[in-house]
């Protein structure tokens, strides 16, 4: 069927009295209408043509300018994309047309140099992103978390679960990972700290990272799955893809929710399971958030070493009870729940967030023991003090003697 074209108003022919915004509006309309029409991707190219086409009063640097912001509007992240590709930006939050708030490593800070014409233009950033990352958001489903084509995370949720505008989070995926040697320079441990986590990949002990929000917990995952043996078979399975390790040997195994008739989930609990009929040497779990802990535990007592996974929890001590909780979810007896944690896990590492100078470090390693009535507690191995101190705790012979049992010898750190 033809395409009738409707007549737009450039910067060339805008009525007296049209706005910048309109007039910009005007002219991106049209272009996105001419490359519809040519069933053109919109690269450069693409996009130089059609705006050609509109013979808009520009040349030299303005039309390379307009046409990068064409580019924007049309497949990026259109006024955010000048935020995402800053190398020390880890977080952007859009809260309304002109609030945004930025974390370059050092807490949130407003950013007023970008901003939105108005609340639409925020909810149709939010519609086009959703549908990159080949995600369902509208008002029958007003919220959406996904992995963008280019690695970053994205969370939007839609007016009225929250009030007034749309609000996005959109955190970014360094396309490299953190190394633990970058990790030491950035403070978030001392030297020693490194060695000791190397020890336990290589003995293979299963670990769980836990902190809370934006305390670093799937950097530090990367950076040791690094570390694992180049000869080692790697599945991880999250329900967004974020993990992304240096290694060889990955496969990764992402979640989905249903459509619109409801089907075709797929639940992180799925994911593990096939991820245990996959010959996995190292068994990740992104993030641990509900019934799925117990296929976890299960594997990690079957012959699955090394296993790995994150929680959000408020100490390292908390990680038992946070189980718990979620181990209830799939039904699972307390002191069921108890008795595979003991025997599954290793070692607890916990990351903290400074929160007057934003600095992410690792805070301590606990280790599992048993308590009388056969309930799983932790106890401090080593300690990681602000000043890079390394302080021993009861449970370091432990873990010393675990890593031992698998000829791995950890050097010991200063009382």
């Amino acid at each position: 069927m033809a395409v009738r074209r409707r007549s737009t108003s450039t910067s060339a022919g805008a009525p007296a009295g049209t706005t910048a915004a309109g007039r910009a509006t005007a002219l991106l309309d049209a272009v996105r209408l001419r490359l519809a029409e040519a069933g053109a991707v919109p690269t450069a190219t693409e996009v130089t043509a059609a705006l050609r086409s509109e013979r808009p009063p520009l040349g030299g640097d303005d039309l390379l300018d307009t046409v990068s912001t064409l580019r924007s509007e049309l497949v990026g992240a259109g006024p955010l994309d000048t935020l995402l590709s800053a190398p020390d930006v880890t977080d952007v939050l859009v809260n309304g047309p002109n609030e945004v708030w930025v974390d370059r490593g050092g807490g949130l800070s407003r950013e007023s140099s970008v901003g939105f014409p108005d609340a639409e233009a925020v909810r149709h950033l939010a519609y086009r992103l959703a549908t990159a990352a080949g995600r369902r958001l509208d008002d029958a489903r007003p919220w959406v978390d996904a992995r963008l084509p280019d690695g970053t995370r994205l969370h939007a949720v839609l007016p009225p679960i929250v009030s007034d505008c749309t609000h996005l989070s959109l955190r970014v995926s360094r396309q490299q990972p953190f190394t633990l040697g970058e990790l030491v320079k950035s403070g978030a441990m001392p030297p020693a700290g490194a060695e000791l986590l190397g020890g336990i990949v290589r003995a293979r002990l299963s670990l769980m990272i836990s902190g809370g929000t934006g305390t670093g917990k799937t950097t530090l995952l990367a950076a040791l799955l690094g570390l694992v043996g180049r000869q080692e078979r790697i599945v991880i399975a999250e329900d967004s893809a974020e993990l992304r390790p240096a290694h060889p040997h990955v496969v990764r195994l992402q979640g989905r929710p249903p459509n619109q008739e409801g089907l075709g989930e797929l639940t992180l609990r799925d994911l593990v399971r096939q991820a245990l009929r996959m010959r996995p040497d190292r068994l990740v779990v992104g993030e641990v958030r509900g019934a799925e802990v117990t296929e976890l535990l299960a594997a990690l007592n079957t012959g699955h070493e090394g296993g790995c996974s994150t929680v959000h929890a408020n100490t390292a001590a908390d990680v038992p009870v946070r189980l718990e909780a979620l181990g209830s979810m799939a039904g699972l007896d307390r002191f069921a729940l108890h008795s595979q944690l003991r025997a599954a896990l290793d070692v607890v590492i916990h990351l903290v967030r400074d929160q007057r100078t934003g600095r992410r470090r690792v805070a301590e390693l606990h280790t599992l023991v048993g308590d009388h009535v056969g309930l799983a507690g932790t106890v401090p191995a080593v300690t990681f003090g602000p000043d890079g101190s390394v302080t021993e705790g009861p449970g370091w012979e432990r873990l010393a003697q675990r890593c031992a049992e698998r000829g791995v010898v950890l050097e010991r750190g200063r009382r």
